[in-house]
């Protein structure tokens, strides 16, 4: 199966072959190709050769240089020609190119002549072809110093080219001084311009005698792995999945009462990275991800006021209800689909200037498909198996993908790894369960299967001497939220640690909570006695507590006790808030009654506010919330099926037949050509009368383009009508939707 040409080559493949091409190189098929021709001008196009070289693994690369270095993008090589060059087999690497027509021929093989400029113009690491050099050898290098020698060897190495003063002026061997003088003086390396020089490819040859190639890459970098428990991979990423939720809910908390501002460039500021780090006990790396995650996740978007604002949406307040599995579900899969890359935040650009968290430079289509790439080369392996060599791992995928991941491609993976054990996808150096189902199943099955991994909920707390309270596992979500109303977190993990303050205990009883409350709460539930150091705690913070009351005038005060307030009176806070005595009980202010308590609270009192029953209020506010715009997740194109370009490959032969059929010349349809209009009702009418088969050009329903080939049965009254060959179905088409139409077989 040969041919002279490419478009003819293309024409012998069998149907099947063509549908692998289109599958392998999609960016052919759209728009649909009007027969072979066009489908081979595409394929030697320089954007889509270097599509097509995307996937290809080093060695398949170095023989398609190893193709353009014998000029296969000008004349056919012989196959045994360029198996000479290897030290091992190439038949898989020529199969997979020629799969992808970067390619052609058996015996003899051509390479589109764009092939070059999309891959590299110095194939091989060779210069250009010099043809008066092509005799050369090493005998003719004999007589060189030693000095020129080295410089053709670095050259030789690879790339060809250098740069240096001395090609600003070419002198005669006899007056050179330098090495580079004295080659160019030879004809041994060529001047291209003041300041560059090149290595002939003949030359280059030449210096690296049975290694024409330099050193080829036969075969994938070793990777050293580890194997470890799976369980142990899964329960150590479900703790960091709790961790996870655990600093998003914080961070919620934080921005719900206090937004960060957004930058007139974008993003988030450097001390609001570092505010929020602090309030989240993390590093700032870790409090950037955690930043890029929600607004990814929808959970926090720009309010786009005339102040715009980081705030929490109502999207967040769903979140915040549902279980861990699925809160963390969500967010994993906001990190696999995330457009951008957060590893560069903290570095600058090349203006020199910072880049923040959301900042739009950090914005990259590619980042999910090279995220996956990593994330799909640790699920190859078996459940548990460990990469913990990150520099060999990076090695091996740049082995498989060199032309993948630009100039950050090792970066990428580094990143990859660190932000994965971040979320909770990686654990230990391994891809987790409930990781790989989340690559392949999507959320629901992800969360199910972490549900199955964390332990589960537990319904008591171990109370400490030193006011901590050990929280044993995953607390049950109505005694998580009661504690964690009622003491800090000290520290997380597998055992979440808190700590009962006098402030903590305060600001359960402004949330409503009473001294019995807590005391019946640390009794039932912990599994250690109460010391007594606590029970005090709570008894004086309820002595304290609420003595005096708050309602709104602006607001008061009021207290039974007149000698308690007498001293607020005196107390020089009072005059900053504004008291004065209406009672010998009563105190109003003009200011808010938030602003009083707190003023009083500053200055060591404990007051509470009050309803109008009575009964303690809590005034802490709710948080501000935006509307929910949505998740903006990438939507993939469509991948087309085997059938669809079964059909498109019937279409393909349709329009080369109607280019070799006598008479079979398109006619275009509208109606300022002339003709036109008349001619293709003549065209259809002769096919329908003698049963010929005619490939048609239309515009359906909806504005869209599309080609059909037809048995025309009846044509008349503004309508075609006829058998869609490829479905076997009786069609009708307007005549004015039709835009062209060529016969497809003669009569």
């Amino acid at each position: 199966m040969s041919g002279s040409t490419l478009a003819e080559w293309l024409r012998a493949l069998d149907d099947r072959a063509l549908v692998a091409l289109l599958r392998a190189r999609p960016d052919l098929a759209t728009p649909p190709p009007a027969d072979t021709t066009v489908l081979a001008t595409r394929i030697g196009s320089r954007a889509s050769v270097s599509r097509a070289c995307e996937d290809l693994d080093t060695l398949t690369l170095t023989v398609l240089e190893a193709l353009l270095v014998l000029d296969a993008d000008l004349a056919p090589v012989g196959r045994d020609a360029l198996a000479a060059l290897f030290p091992v087999d190439i038949t898989g690497a020529l199969e997979t190119l020629r799969g992808r027509v970067l390619l052609w021929g058996d015996d003899h093989l051509s390479t589109p002549p764009a092939t070059r400029d999309a891959v590299n113009p110095f194939p091989c690491g060779l210069g250009r072809s010099v043809p008066r050099l092509a005799g050369v050898d090493l005998a003719d290098l004999a007589g060189l110093g030693d000095d020129e020698l080295r410089v053709l060897e670095t050259l030789a190495a690879g790339p060809p080219v250098g740069q240096t003063r001395d090609a600003a002026h070419v002198v005669a061997l006899d007056d050179a001084t330098s090495p580079i003088q004295k080659l160019l003086a030879r004809g041994l390396l060529v001047r291209r311009d003041a300041m560059t020089v090149e290595l002939p490819r003949e030359v280059g040859l030449a210096v690296r005698g049975d290694r024409p190639l330099g050193a080829v890459p036969t075969a994938e970098p070793p990777l050293p792995t580890r194997a470890l428990d799976p369980v142990a991979v899964d329960s150590t990423g479900g703790g960091a999945a709790l961790e996870l939720c655990r600093h998003v809910d914080a961070l919620l908390t934080a921005w719900s009462e206090e937004p960060p501002t957004v930058l007139r460039s974008g993003g988030v500021g450097v001390r609001d990275l570092r505010k929020l780090a602090k309030d989240l006990k993390a590093d700032e790396t870790r409090a950037a991800l955690l930043v890029e995650l929600v607004v990814n996740a929808g959970l926090v978007a720009d309010s786009e006021g005339a102040e715009p604002e980081w705030v929490p949406t109502t999207q967040a307040d769903a979140w915040s209800t549902a279980s861990p599995e699925q809160r963390w579900a969500t967010l994993a899969l906001a990190w696999v689909d995330l457009p951008r890359l957060p590893g560069l935040i903290g570095r600058r650009d090349e203006r020199d200037r910072l880049l923040n968290p959301l900042a739009p430079e950090l914005n990259r289509p590619g980042a999910p498909r090279d995220r996956r790439r990593v994330l799909d080369a640790l699920a190859l392996p078996a459940p548990g198996t460990a990469v913990p060599d990150v520099d060999a791992f990076a090695a091996l995928l740049a082995w498989r993908a060199p032309r993948r991941g630009g100039r950050l491609r090792d970066e990428l993976v580094r990143w990859t790894l660190e932000e994965g054990t971040a979320v909770g996808v990686i654990a230990l150096d391994a891809l987790t369960s409930q990781g790989r189902t989340l690559l392949v199943e999507g959320t629901a099955p992800a969360a199910k299967r972490l549900a199955d991994v964390l332990p589960a909920p537990v319904d008591h707390v171990l109370v400490q001497a030193d006011l901590t309270v050990v929280a044993p596992g995953r607390l049950d979500p109505d005694l998580a939220d009661e504690i964690a109303l009622v003491a800090d977190v000290e520290s997380a993990g597998g055992a979440t640690v808190y700590r009962v303050t006098e402030d903590s205990v305060r600001r359960a009883f402004d949330a409503g909570r009473t001294a019995a409350d807590l005391h019946e709460l640390f009794t039932s539930r912990s599994r250690t006695p109460v010391p007594q150091s606590l029970t005090y705690l709570v008894d004086d913070a309820a002595r304290k507590h609420g003595r005096l009351r708050g309602g709104a005038a602006g607001s008061f005060l009021r207290c039974d006790d007149p000698v308690l307030v007498a001293e607020v009176l005196a107390h020089h806070a009072a005059d900053a808030l504004g008291l004065r005595r209406i009672a010998p009980s009563v105190l109003v202010s003009p200011l808010p009654l938030g602003d009083v308590l707190d003023g009083l609270r500053a200055a060591g009192f404990a007051p509470a506010a009050e309803g109008p029953d009575g009964r303690v209020l809590d005034l802490r506010t709710p948080g501000r919330r935006i509307a929910s715009r949505g998740r903006r997740r990438p939507v993939p194109p469509a991948t087309p099926s085997d059938e669809q370009l079964g059909e498109l490959v019937r279409l393909l032969r349709a329009g080369d037949r109607a280019a070799t059929t006598s008479g079979g010349a398109r006619i275009a349809v509208p109606g300022h050509l002339g003709a036109g209009p008349s001619a293709t009702l003549d065209l259809l009418q002769r096919a329908a009368r003698d049963g010929l088969d005619v490939l048609v050009d239309f515009v359906d329903g909806h504005g869209t383009a599309a080609r059909r080939v037809i048995t025309p049965r009846y044509v008349g009254g503004g309508v075609l009508e006829g058998v869609d060959v490829s479905y076997g179905e009786v069609r009708r088409f307007p005549l004015h939707r039709i835009t062209s139409a060529a016969l497809v077989q003669d009569s």
